[in-house]
């Protein structure tokens, strides 16, 4: 959408309609973007809506987000349609202010998820070799470790050699900074006082964050534009398309992982999973320290729930006797989903999983459309966030991220009432 190419096939498709809506104006480029991604985002707003409160998938609601996939594309396609009625102006506005907000809000989200996601790897490979005491889980977890060390290492040489020569003062800033940031990051996580307060913390959630934020730094660097001939990768063609096409994958995929962790996860927003629900699913973890249930449940078919859901949290089942308790249930009556989940609670808040998802798409209007050289629109090269603008927001992303870090490793020592169990 970024080129008239595109705008030209679209005008085809909709018999010219395009080209008479637009009378002159610019229809593709900057607004255009804005229009396809503003129609998804909308579409997810409106389904949070209708969501907001569906507690089970006895909710007559619940079908909305699980089934009626057709309609459903059918009025996304709609919305996209639609906007095209709106002026070009409301756009303008949309993205540069309401779009940029959300940006940043999904950005934060992002981070804080990358943090967690580094102590939860560290902390899985430690349990299964305190379990197990495999030498395999040992190796794995050093060996990611010193990887991971090696590559951000290697990543600030290249930089270095590559993009912070002479004159080039915001690259060797940011590529001295990120550095300083690993070896302090580094050196906090093994400092007696942090092990102390929480001895799983170390250099293997240090070596993932290091290695993400180096690879943001050097994406920012290679983002630059060349004004200042600090950024050899704009003048060489061959490596140019291969960053374009590496960083799209990139952030694809960074994109797939925060909207449906945090979606179906919750931890951004400080919950982790479903907190209502019936009768078990309303009972504090303290209830099940000695495997009792303390709260009456409203039915038998709950308490039966709830002292399986007992049973399983003190690892005296496994987790599938639940599903088999709700297939015996449902034996009681017809029903065409047999081995449904989902029917004394939900397993995601479903109205916050379109919430994420429209945060993202705001995300990814305004990493396609900000500050983009409108010189290049004719090219079939189309520049992507090759902007100071987009170089700047990786680098102080990388700097959140750290500080992030930083605080997840000292926050026990500076708040001993929030940690004290």
């Amino acid at each position: 959408m970024l080129t008239d190419w595109a705008m030209k096939k679209l005008s085809h498709l909709t018999l010219d309609y395009v080209d008479i809506k637009c009378h002159g104006e610019q229809c593709y480029g900057y607004v255009a973007v804005q229009r396809i991604n503003f129609a998804l985002g909308f579409f997810h707003v409106i389904m949070a809506m209708m969501l907001i409160g569906v507690r089970s998938s006895k909710d007559g609601r619940a079908p909305i987000q699980n089934a009626f996939w057709g309609p459903k594309i059918l009025a996304w396609i709609l919305m996209v349609v639609l906007t095209f009625f709106i002026p070009n102006s409301f756009f303008i506005v949309w993205g540069n202010y309401f779009a940029m907000i959300g940006a940043c809000l999904f950005l934060l989200i992002g981070l804080i998820l990358l943090v967690d996601l580094a102590h939860n790897w560290a902390e899985y490979c430690q349990e299964k070799i305190e379990v197990t005491e495999s030498r395999i889980w040992t190796g794995l977890l050093v060996g990611s470790t010193l990887f991971m060390y090696l590559a951000s290492f290697a990543m600030t040489i290249v930089m270095y050699i590559y993009f912070a020569r002479g004159g080039c003062s915001m690259n060797q800033a940011a590529i001295t900074i990120n550095l300083l940031f690993v070896l302090i990051a580094s050196t906090i996580s093994i400092h007696p006082e942090v092990q102390n307060v929480n001895p799983r913390a170390g250099l293997a959630q240090s070596a993932i964050v290091a290695i993400y934020c180096t690879y943001l730094t050097m994406s920012a660097v290679g983002m630059e534009p060349d004004d200042h001939q600090c950024n050899p990768l704009i003048r060489a063609r061959g490596t140019r398309k291969a960053t374009i096409i590496l960083g799209a994958i990139v952030t694809f995929v960074t994109v797939a992982y925060t909207t449906t962790r945090a979606a179906t996860y919750g931890l951004a927003l400080g919950s982790q999973g479903n907190s209502y629900g019936n009768g078990y699913a309303q009972v504090g973890q303290e209830d099940y320290e000695h495997g009792l249930v303390t709260q009456q449940p409203e039915s038998r078919r709950d308490m039966r729930q709830a002292a399986l859901r007992a049973a399983v949290e003190s690892g005296s089942l496994p987790a599938s006797a639940l599903d088999d308790s709700d297939s015996d249930d449902e034996d009681e009556g017809p029903s065409k989903n047999p081995r449904d989940d989902e029917r004394n609670a939900t397993q995601y808040n479903y109205a916050l999983f379109h919430i994420i998802f429209f945060l993202s798409t705001t995300w990814v209007a305004t990493l396609l459309t900000t500050s983009f050289d409108e010189k290049d629109m004719g090219n079939d090269f189309v520049p992507v966030g090759r902007t100071y603008w987009a170089s700047w927001a990786k680098i102080i992303s990388a700097w959140v991220c750290y500080a992030i870090y930083i605080w997840s490793l000292i926050a026990p020592l500076v708040l001993p009432d929030r940690f004290d169990y």
